[in-house]
Order: C-alpha cells, then sequence, then structure tokens
C-alpha cells in the first residue's frame, strides 16, 4: 500500500537521551549498562515478531504516524547501521559516520509494501547481528570515538545506550498506535 507521507521528518537531536529519561517511553540511558546492552538489544528484537503478528501492523493509526511495520522496518535499519558503525568505531581512530537520512530511506525502500513475515526475519538476524557484535566489545574498545556528520560525538559505551533507546521508543509508538485504534 502506498503512502502519502504526511509524516513530518524527525530532525530532533535525540541524544539527549543520554542525559535525562525519556517522558514518553520512560527509558533511561543513565540506568543502562553498556554491557547490558546485547541483551537489551536481543529482548527488543524479540518483542517485533509478536507486534508484526498484529492484524493492523501494515495500518497506520493516524496519518502522521508510522504502522508497525514501517517501525520494525526502521529499527531492522538502525541495527544495520549500527553495526556498520560499530564496526567503523572498532576498526578506525575517531570515523565520522555517514549522514543517514532515514525517513528518505523509508520512503525509498516503500517501508510500508514490505512483507511483515520477511521484515521480520531480517529485524531478528540484524538484532542478533549487533548484540553479538556488543558482546565481543571489551576494555578500552568501550571508550573509541566516532562522530556523527551532525558533529555529536559518541564512544562505544555512549552510543550503545543511545542506541538502545531508538527500538524501546519505537515499541512503545507501535504499542500506543494500537492502543489508540481500539
Amino acid at each position: 500500500m502506498i503512502h502519502a507521507m504526511p509524516i513530518v521528518p524527525d530532525d530532533k537531536d535525540w541524544t539527549w537521551v543520554l542525559e535525562r529519561p525519556c517522558p514518553d517511553c520512560g527509558f533511561d540511558a543513565r540506568e543502562v549498562a553498556a554491557t547490558s546492552v546485547a541483551d537489551g538489544l536481543r529482548a527488543n528484537a524479540a518483542q517485533w515478531r509478536a507486534l508484526l503478528d498484529h492484524p493492523k501492523a501494515a495500518v497506520r493509526p493516524t496519518d502522521d504516524r508510522w504502522s508497525a511495520l514501517e517501525y520494525a522496518c526502521h529499527v531492522r535499519d538502525v541495527y544495520r547501521r549500527f553495526v556498520e558503525r560499530l564496526a567503523l568505531m572498532l576498526a578506525e581512530d575517531d570515523p565520522t559516520f555517514a549522514n543517514w537520512d532515514q525517513d528518505a530511506t523509508a520512503i525509498e525502500d516503500r517501508y510500508g509494501d514490505q512483507d511483515p513475515a520477511v521484515v521480520i526475519d531480517e529485524l531478528e538476524a540484524a538484532g542478533g547481528e549487533l548484540a553479538a557484535a556488543f558482546d565481543g566489545v571489551q576494555g578500552e574498545q568501550w571508550q573509541r570515538a566516532g562522530e556523527r556528520s551532525d558533529g555529536a560525538r559518541f564512544t562505544v559505551e555512549s552510543m550503545s545506550r543511545y542506541l538502545l533507546h531508538d527500538p524501546v521508543h519505537h515499541v512503545w509508538d507501535v504499542e500506543t498506535g494500537y492502543a489508540q485504534a481500539e
């Protein structure tokens, strides 16, 4: 199904989640140990199968919010993107990450038209790959640095906690959307 994309692109700088709890989903990155992020990613990836089994998984709850399917595609792509970013941080000194326009990706890749069965398998695989990559981080590697194209700086440790908020928040988005539809 083709969607006219009335969703306003998200241009917020979400790095604030490292400093205070998210008022929407309640995630508090300050309470998350970087060494527990891999387990958090696995737990999050496991939640998506049930979310996509919902009969309205491909339906937007409102015109300005993604469907569960679109959020799942985004989370899958976030997992993939962060596998790349983590590998760069571990292999290079102070890399700069290429810009990623998540909203353009959603349109170009037609998130709303993808097959939920394929998406969930890809999401679980990407989540598992990212979790395994974080499992491999040891000692001083947690302090290796990298920079986003907008100048936001991260260590592997801060990036891991920042990253975990995104899929956790999107589970909240989907659950909230389903509740609104009832």
